[in-house]
């Protein structure tokens, strides 16, 4: 069995940064990490890439073969990689024996909340290579400063989870630099935890840019309650204690936690047959 996290989020939220951060803690606490990364766009890496999407596609060369835009060709690259998955799966197959996977992708959303290459790829890793994934969706922290980007963050999570279908953990990124972006309208446990948010629709109601949209985001907000899902966690990649906590959600979300339990029922079960062969 082999555990790993798919570290998603928008163009800006720290999902390079994050994987160059948390493959530093795991090797730290005895994990071999091996980091793979999926975005064929990202040619400047801080850490090093045990696999390399750029190895099979690059991003520039479809767009200039291609005339797409980075959005199409992103939409291809993942389509290019869901038909050629043998590469994927024999790269990763060597490694699958004792490390743990970080998977860096691309920061385009609809890869995650429309677009089936990206869910498609992570379900055929996780039949041929018996992976138990983790989502670890990034959103950045200044997004709370404003309304109704929070409340687009609340249904992009809500989107992604239900798409995916994955084990997943929403997490507010660059906490530590939530107080330059500006005053809180409530306090950070009201974002965190997704509390009641008509209290939101009543702050966008006295900004006259809203108002217009108020039926809307009633209703989209309802949509978020009425599903129940969605919370975030909190991280500043530079405090381990931070990283920490972070790594025990993942770890009881995708059963890191009962490997260890697993082995030794496993060992026990042996030794229980050895001792019923001598009778």
């Amino acid at each position: 069995m082999v555990f790993g996290q798919i570290v998603i989020g928008p163009p800006g939220s720290g999902k390079t940064t994050y994987c160059n951060g948390m493959s530093q803690f795991l090797s730290l606490i005895g994990r071999k990490v091996a980091v793979v990364n999926l975005d064929p766009a990202n040619d400047a890496l801080p850490y090093e890439c045990a696999v390399n999407i750029e190895e099979l596609i690059k991003l520039e060369v479809v767009m200039s073969e291609c005339s797409l835009g980075p959005n199409g060709g992103l939409l291809h690259c993942m389509e290019y990689l869901e038909k050629n998955i043998d590469w994927l799966e024999a790269k990763l197959k060597p490694l699958s024996k004792d490390h743990y996977f970080l998977f860096d992708f691309p920061g385009q959303v609809e890869l995650f909340f429309n677009h089936d290459s990206t869910k498609n790829v992570l379900t055929k890793l996780t039949k041929s290579l018996n992976l138990r994934l983790t989502a670890v969706q990034l959103i950045d922290s200044v997004l709370c400063t404003d309304p109704g980007n929070y409340v687009s963050a609340l249904l992009l999570s809500l989107s992604t989870m239900l798409h995916m279908e994955l084990p997943h953990i929403n997490v507010l990124s660059k906490i530590d630099l939530i107080g330059n972006y500006g005053k809180l309208a409530f306090g950070l446990d009201f974002y965190t935890d997704v509390q009641d948010l008509s209290y939101l629709q009543n702050y966008l109601n006295q900004d006259p840019r809203s108002v217009k949209y108020r039926k809307l985001t009633s209703e989209l907000c309802s949509v978020v309650e009425d599903y129940g899902l969605v919370s975030f966690t909190t991280l500043d990649i530079q405090d381990k204690e931070s990283v920490g906590e972070l790594v025990k959600l993942i770890d009881k979300s995708n059963g890191y936690i009962f490997a260890g339990i697993d082995a030794i029922a496993a060992v026990q079960e042996k030794y229980m047959k050895d001792e019923d062969t001598e009778d």
